[in-house]
């Protein structure tokens, strides 16, 4: 999917744990289907996940996870993914990578007024955690900061979207003015591949890489890349959204989306076909 991509597959991953957690040198490795990008998972047994950077700059996401993971587990309403162990980087494989507790559940493919109300007591709960030396969020920032590369992207999106009605939505979120609350905790990449769920209830969220703190809005993606109108606007008054910042979560959604599309469209077509379902969903509102 990157030009810079780490080569990994399930042979590098059995030598680098035989190596440094010769403990686990026996348990079975097996890939993990998946939309991600940044990081390729495999299972390690029953019982753990191996989570490896695909490129430099999903590697300095580990760090962060692994601090910061299990000080926002206790506050949270549903599971996440505990870090177990931190492996070294190699003379075959150049980034640090992680060991986690396997999570069970599956990645929602719809959704219903439940599933929306489990969303947003997550975020809810997220964004009342103490933020006291917390990483600021990239996706924090106001949503102006994506102006450039959102609008280069339309423009590499001609013929897949209605670049016109895409970019009056965009001109439209600019409008609002940014966030003036105190920064808060934020996901950052509530996306369907980083959700798990059982019989349509949320039971944990997993890929703690782009989380911080900053403007909470963008954990309002989720309202367009996987919830239905109903169950949107069930999320909306959960959350008690206003107008400006729901436009401005539609504007975050829209950036992600549009930037997603053109880059992915033949090389993860699964989120690429997301990326366009979150287009049809904001032009449809």
């Amino acid at each position: 999917m990157h030009a810079d991509e780490a080569d990994i597959d399930a042979e590098l991953v059995r030598r680098l744990v035989a190596a440094q957690f010769p403990a686990w040198a026996g348990l079975p490795v097996e890939p993990v289907v998946s939309s991600g990008t940044d990081n390729a998972m495999f299972r390690l047994g029953d019982d753990l996940a191996v989570r490896l950077p695909r490129i430099a700059g999903a590697a300095g996401n580990v760090a962060t996870e692994q601090r910061w993971v299990p000080r926002l587990a206790p506050h949270l309403p549903v599971a996440v993914p505990a870090p177990v162990a931190v492996g070294a980087p190699t003379g075959e494989y150049p980034y640090p990578w992680s060991v986690c507790h396997w999570l069970p559940g599956v990645n929602p493919t719809t959704a219903d007024t439940g599933l929306a109300h489990d969303l947003a007591a997550f975020v809810t709960a997220l964004r009342r955690v103490d933020t006291a030396g917390a990483p600021r969020a990239g996706r924090g920032a106001p949503l102006s900061t994506r102006d450039e590369p959102t609008r280069v992207a339309i423009a590499a999106s001609r013929g897949l979207v209605d670049a016109t009605a895409v970019t009056e939505v965009w001109v439209d979120a600019l409008r609002v003015p940014p966030w003036d609350g105190p920064p808060a905790w934020a996901h950052a990449d509530l996306s369907p591949g980083n959700l798990l769920v059982r019989d349509g209830r949320l039971t944990a969220v997993i890929d703690w890489g782009a989380a911080g703190v900053g403007d909470p809005t963008v954990d309002l993606i989720v309202a367009w890349n996987l919830l239905p109108a109903p169950a949107r606007r069930a999320f909306r008054d959960a959350l008690g959204t206003d107008d400006d910042t729901w436009r401005r979560g539609r504007g975050w959604a829209l950036s992600i989306a549009v930037i997603q599309l053109p880059y992915y469209q033949h090389t993860n077509p699964v989120l690429a076909a997301n990326a366009r379902h979150v287009l049809d969903e904001i032009l449809a509102d």
